[in-house]
């Protein structure tokens, strides 16, 4: 019985752990975020994009800044959402690394809604298991007095 309480905590510390590291992670995307933007907008520069490819993991676009240097960011726009191949598109960028670029008008504040969604989804997953892991070891310690 010793071996089920025990093995019912290591349980419960796993399932924090992965819970946390999630939560982590969320956080550690927005703030993300947060700081490319703050960076775009500390040195903003403005120009016409035209995407050149939708990929599942990044929009590819290019453009011009105003010496004339073409620019295709190789992580792609940041806030693709709606965009498609051949479409032109108005950005922003960081005029000091233009490889920095986002879809013109749009914000971090895009990536709570997912991050958001995703957190919550992670503490449904965790809270129950926590709570039937909790509870499991308790009736095994009940039921050994």
């Amino acid at each position: 019985m010793a071996g089920n309480v025990r093995a019912s905590r290591v349980g419960v510390i796993v399932v924090l752990c992965l819970a946390s590291v999630g939560t982590l992670l969320c956080v550690t995307l927005v703030l993300g975020a947060l700081r490319n933007d703050h960076a775009i907008s500390g040195d903003l520069g403005t120009a016409t994009a035209q995407v050149e490819q939708v990929l599942f993991d990044r929009t590819l676009i290019r453009f011009e800044t105003p010496d004339g240097v073409a620019h295709s960011p190789e992580n792609g726009v940041l806030y693709p959402d709606g965009l498609s191949a051949g479409q032109l598109v108005r950005i922003e960028y960081d005029r000091g690394d233009p490889e920095l670029a986002r879809v013109a008008g749009r914000t971090w504040l895009l990536t709570l809604l997912p991050v958001g969604s995703t957190l919550v989804g992670i503490w449904l997953v965790a809270g129950p298991l926590l709570w039937w892991l909790r509870n499991r070891d308790r009736a095994t310690v009940t039921a050994n007095r």
